[in-house]
């Protein structure tokens, strides 16, 4: 920020096929702005999440001069863009859509002198926005130093894909159903849909997908180690 003189810089990274709806920067009117997918089209959807097109994404990692941010606000300047969401709540068992109206800390990047986006490596992006994301930081394949998390040496390879299903949306579904983290240092993708219940002291290793059928539960007892297999149907194992 110092050598050019920016107000304001975003840290950008690839984008991945787990990344396409992320938001990206843009010239516009000969301005950088953020584009968000909420502000785009439904017809050009697809090709905003073209990852040869847009190949970087936001990831909210953001520096900025406080003392433009106070000059912008006393003048009255930092105007934000109101983004309409469509969501789904529940209320009293009964889903509810709703128009969510929000802004983006990024948007902001238009206001400032000098701004602009700077590439970094995946590393710095580790995103808590689903219960996936939460399965992914609190497993073995991090550990905590000096406050940042740090990906475990004897992984080789990105991060394993991990797709669970809504029954794992809401967090208190994610920890009565995963009560003990697996270990997954050597797995690369996991789905789970469905009434699934993860034992203590599970190994999940290269690909493994569990779905269990509308009115049946799955239990995957203690010290299992499941690698490469599709687990399917009903299964409850008693211990003895």
């Amino acid at each position: 920020m110092i050598e050019t003189g920016a107000e304001y810089i975003m840290e950008l990274t690839d984008k991945t096929r787990a990344d396409v709806k992320g938001g990206t920067l843009i010239s516009y009117d000969g301005q950088v702005r953020l584009l968000e997918v909420a502000q785009v089209p439904k017809e050009h959807i697809d090709e905003f999440k073209n990852i040869r097109k847009f190949t970087n994404f936001n990831t909210n990692n953001l520096w900025i001069n406080l003392k433009a941010v106070k000059r912008l606000i006393e003048s009255s300047n930092l105007e934000m863009e109101i983004i309409p969401n469509q969501k789904t709540i529940t209320r009293d068992g009964h889903e509810i859509n709703v128009l969510q109206l929000e802004t983006a800390c990024g948007a902001a990047i238009r206001h400032f002198d000098s701004a602009h986006g700077v590439v970094v490596p995946r590393s710095r992006f580790l995103p808590v926005k689903t219960c996936s994301d939460l399965l992914l930081v609190k497993s073995d394949l991090f550990r905590l130093e000096h406050g940042s998390l740090k990906l475990d040496p004897s992984r080789f390879g990105p991060n394993p894909l991990i797709k669970l299903g809504s029954h794992f949306k809401k967090v208190s579904g994610f920890n009565a159903r995963i009560p003990h983290i697996p270990k997954i240092v050597e797995l690369d993708h996991l789905t789970i849909t469905g009434n699934v219940f993860l034992g203590k002291d599970v190994t999940l290793r290269g690909t493994v997908i569990i779905v269990c059928s509308d009115g049946h539960k799955i239990d995957i007892p203690n010290g299992s180690i499941l690698e490469n297999v599709v687990v399917t149907g009903n299964l409850q194992i008693l211990e003895h």
